[in-house]
């Protein structure tokens, strides 16, 4: 037997008449689960009927967003709902047996949401590179005229060469001395 698996994309509006017309035609729910992106909480919610499996996928769920339940049609649903809340910070809406945030006892508020220091080191990086990408192809289409492309462009005053003109420097005897003077004084 083999097993014909098909992921779809879903609205969080049409989860609870996707839900429905799953146990209408005989389907099971086999899961629910949450992955954590950087754009949110993705949740797939899978379905199986004979050889046949099918997962819908909710994308880039935010903090405060509501999903409603599914668990009127399928009560088994409020084991995964219960841990979606307590280990991703979900807001599920109305479910038939609702533990309010106490399903799992962690020792923190959403654990499975938080990253290590070593992936926020690599998400910042990846984003400076991604910006440095940006800025250098800007670049290119404009021809270099960008305002940090013409102040880069100017040379660098060389380290032991003299201050502009009319710009106060201590005076002899150093700076403990009180006095300034301009150059050419």
């Amino acid at each position: 037997m083999s097993l014909n698996v098909s992921f779809l994309p879903l609205a969080v509006k049409d989860l609870p008449s996707c839900a429905r017309s799953r146990k209408d035609e005989g389907w099971r729910l086999v899961q629910m689960l949450c992955v954590r992106t950087e754009k949110g909480t993705d949740l797939i919610y899978s379905f199986m009927k004979d050889d046949a499996l099918e997962n819908y996928t909710i994308k880039d769920v935010k903090g405060g967003m509501e999903i409603p339940s599914i668990s009127e049609s399928f009560l088994n649903a409020f084991v995964f709902e219960n841990e979606a809340h307590d280990l991703f910070g979900v807001q599920v809406t109305d479910i038939a047996i609702d533990f309010a945030g106490k399903f799992y006892a962690v020792s923190q508020s959403e654990p499975m949401t938080v990253i290590s220091p070593a992936q926020k080191e690599a998400r910042e990086k990846a984003a400076k590179i991604a910006a440095a990408k940006a800025a250098k192809e800007a670049k290119g289409a404009t021809g270099g005229s960008t305002p940090e492309a013409a102040k880069s462009a100017r040379p660098a005053r060389a380290k032991n060469a003299a201050p502009a003109a009319n710009v106060p420097r201590p005076a002899k005897g150093g700076a403990s001395a009180g006095k300034t003077q301009k150059e050419g004084e």
